[in-house]
């Protein structure tokens, strides 16, 4: 997949969302972890990662605390 960095934030956004209604907060980051692992190409999360670091602020909390055990 040749998905922008902005449409990969509006993905895992997407998946965060979805995950958040967990009422457990840390199985609601490792449902997004887990999710991201298992669908995700590796090259999709480390675009996903190089774009992080370059400041994106508009992932969700529970994304971005996923992303950061990847």
């Amino acid at each position: 997949m040749n998905a922008s960095p902005d449409h990969l934030v509006q993905m895992v956004n997407d998946i965060a969302g979805f995950f958040d209604a967990e009422p457990d907060h840390d199985a609601a980051i490792a449902g997004i972890e887990n999710h991201l692992r298992k669908f995700w190409d590796p090259r999709m999360r480390r675009k996903l990662i190089a774009h992080l670091q370059g400041g994106v602020a508009e992932i969700a909390p529970s994304a971005r605390a996923a992303i950061a055990r990847l």
